[in-house]
């Protein structure tokens, strides 16, 4: 693997779905003393959004939400407000 003329490098897919980088994913590098360098994911708090997403991914078909329209089904999915 080659780092281009922008200082750029293609993270393998096999490596990515591993460490669950997904794209725009946040990561640091740290330089070890013995001169390897180490890639993490940044761990940073979800936006509101996300976390709505989050909460949601995979209930769209739950029975809970069978007769919730669309007005019912934003205000749940915003949560409680302040």
């Amino acid at each position: 693997m080659k780092i281009t003329s922008k200082g750029q490098v293609t993270i393998p897919q096999a490596v990515r779905e591993r460490a669950r980088l997904l794209p725009h994913s946040e990561v640091s590098f740290e330089v070890l003393p013995n001169g390897d360098v180490l890639l993490r994911a940044v761990k940073s708090a979800a936006s509101p959004v996300r976390r709505a997403f989050e909460r949601a991914r995979g209930s769209a078909n739950a029975t809970g939400f069978k007769d919730m329209d669309s007005d019912a089904f934003m205000q749940w999915l915003r949560g409680p407000q302040p």
